[in-house]
């Protein structure tokens, strides 16, 4: 069974992470989607805010899964059983990033494979840390997050 995982903070969820899952779901037999837990970060929402607005986006994929970690991503892997990672590139900057970090996991994850997605153009721009700036600032967010969570950022 092919299985990847995307992982992320999905600190929110946007358009264009929604995009990367759908066009994934044919090359992998299932794909979780798996909230890092990171201790020493300020999340804008909380985990299980995040954990629901993912379960409630993905409802109606029956291969697409959402589980939560802590430690390092290439460990959740191998613990339950994923042999990719699923990433987006939206730039140059994001490619020399993941390079790297797609190395690091194959080594500490013996052998896993990271599969690049290069974002549609009309979500390149669109970051979860952008979206958090544009709620914060007390700005209209709508266009950036998927329909289903748009009430509830509001």
């Amino acid at each position: 069974m092919k299985i990847a995982v995307f992982p992320g903070s999905f600190d929110p969820i946007t358009t264009g992470h929604v995009d990367l899952v759908r066009r994934a779901l044919p090359l992998f037999d299932k794909i979780i989607i798996a909230v890092g837990v990171n201790s020493t970060k300020k999340y804008l929402f909380p985990l299980e805010q995040r954990l629901a607005w993912l379960r409630v986006v993905f409802d109606s994929y029956p291969t697409v899964g959402v589980d939560q970690f802590q430690n390092l991503t290439a460990h959740y892997c191998q613990r339950i059983g994923a042999r990719y990672l699923l990433r987006g590139l939206r730039n140059a900057s994001d490619f020399d990033y993941e390079k790297t970090i797609s190395q690091l996991n194959h080594i500490v994850g013996g052998g896993i494979e990271t599969v690049f997605l290069i974002a549609q153009p009309e979500f390149s721009h669109i970051s979860s840390t952008i979206v958090r700036e544009i709620i914060v600032g007390g700005a209209d967010a709508t266009p950036f997050i998927p329909s289903e969570i748009k009430i509830e950022l509001q």
